[in-house]
């Protein structure tokens, strides 16, 4: 892949900006709904971060061990088939696609408040994303040094907005009253009740803190992966443990838990409270460019996975092609950037399909992690003698393991439906797979 250009300090603002999304200031409202009590809720983001931190140290020696460009590929590829990596990796690529459109369109609705007195129009929002995807399109282009410079300012802004959160606790403002009451969910008397509740409540969790597992992808850009891709993923984890445990402390202390059952736009709640009318526009503004963050290192991660699929041969062999000047792997970002901009016209069908996708992510989380054990059976990595060594192997895997399982299992009990399309979409690029490969033949 050329020239490693990427530190510690980069490689931690790429775990936190491909974890801290949008989610935080929403899941936390689907949270407390499920959980039904302070207890529960505090007890399943506890249990979330903890998850959380058992994969980042297991990703983190799986990075360690096989620090190569388009991990998150690589890794499924070499320790079971490449028909199972081909298959959760698209997935992987249409979800992130859809989502980068559709967060890209929300920070539009934002920004557009300035411009109009009501919703921003249709065109208006696309307008905002397609300037937004050709803007990050330009700086990857010029290597991704530039483009992760550029995503260390925006990710510090969007850790500067969660502080100001944060002090929110400081505010004089009176919180504005809720639409009005909602049915809220019992809290469970029994301690089946007790696992159901705690069981729905992470799978929102878990995916507010997922993300960091596609960080492997830039093993191949690290400068020292033995030493930075512990490090980086070890550090970033931490930082977004303690702000999101920070950050749901403040939504209830300020909010009401019971109000935060059932509130929109907490965010705002909360900025108001401390800057009373004014903390409207503020927050519009740092909510942009938190989602400029999540753009680019989205049009940072995917294309790498595309390289890795043409470095295999599943894809044509111009998705491998990279710039003479910058290294940027030009025809990958290219397809990618491509697909954001497609996945705008169909904007509906994609949140089905980010939908459907949870069910398999949680599948997808705990097959990449059990790749550990295959890599540490086979020793791999440790001919170089620096590899990184994970404490307390194999609690911590299992753990994770164990966590995500029970995960998709909440989702099979309580949407199957949702379940079902997921396997039936996997499925349709399982079968892919074997359809282009005899093509090739």
């Amino acid at each position: 892949m050329g020239q490693k250009k990427l530190g510690l300090f980069d490689l931690t603002m790429i775990v936190v900006s491909l974890t801290i999304g949008m989610g935080i200031f929403r899941t936390p409202v689907v949270a407390a709904y499920k959980a039904g009590t302070p207890t529960l809720f505090f007890l399943a983001w506890f249990i979330g971060g903890l998850v959380a931190l058992c994969g980042a140290l297991t990703y983190a020696e799986i990075g360690s061990r096989y620090p190569v460009t388009g991990g998150y590929y690589r890794i499924f590829s070499y320790a079971y088939h490449p028909s199972l990596a081909f298959a959760i990796n698209c997935i992987i690529l249409v979800s992130n696609a859809g989502s980068t459109a559709l967060v890209a369109v929300i920070g539009a609705e934002y920004i557009g408040r300035f411009f109009f007195d009501g919703p921003p129009s249709v065109l208006f929002k696309q307008g905002v994303t397609l300037s937004a995807v050709a803007v990050f399109y330009i700086i990857n282009l010029l290597g991704i040094k530039m483009s992760s410079r550029v995503l260390n300012v925006f990710i510090l802004i969007k850790i500067s907005l969660i502080a100001l959160l944060l002090l929110s606790v400081f505010g004089n403002y009176p919180i504005a009253a809720t639409a009005g009451p909602v049915a809220a969910a019992p809290g469970p008397s029994s301690f089946g009740g007790v696992l159901k509740a705690l069981g729905i409540g992470l799978v929102a969790i878990s995916f507010t803190y997922g993300g960091y597992q596609q960080s492997i992808n830039f093993g191949g850009d690290v400068k020292d992966p033995a030493r930075i891709m512990p490090k980086g993923i070890t550090y970033g984890i931490c930082i977004i443990l303690l702000l999101y445990l920070s950050i749901n402390f403040v939504y209830v202390k300020v909010i009401g838990f019971e109000s935060l059952k059932h509130a929109d736009s907490i965010a705002a709640l909360l900025i108001k409270h401390l800057f009373g009318p004014i903390g409207e526009n503020i927050l519009r503004v740092l909510m942009f460019l938190s989602v400029l963050a999540y753009v680019n290192v989205l049009l940072m991660s995917n294309p790498r996975v595309m390289y890795a699929m043409s470095e295999e041969g599943i894809l044509p062999a111009a998705f491998k092609k990279k710039t003479r000047k910058h290294d940027a792997i030009v025809w990958s970002l290219t397809a990618f950037s491509l697909v954001i901009v497609l996945t705008l016209v169909f904007t509906s069908a994609v949140e089905k399909i980010i939908n459907y996708t949870i069910f398999l992510d949680s599948i997808g989380m705990s097959t990449s992690a059990a790749c550990l054990f295959i890599l540490r059976r086979r020793k791999i990595g440790e001919e170089r003698g620096d590899v990184y060594r994970m404490r307390l192997f194999p609690l911590m895997p299992l753990i994770f393991i164990f966590a995500y399982i029970s995960i998709a299992t909440s989702i099979v009990f309580d949407d199957p439906l949702t379940a079902g399309y997921g396997v039936l979409i996997f499925a349709l690029f399982f079968g892919l797979y074997f359809v282009i490969r005899r093509a090739k033949k």
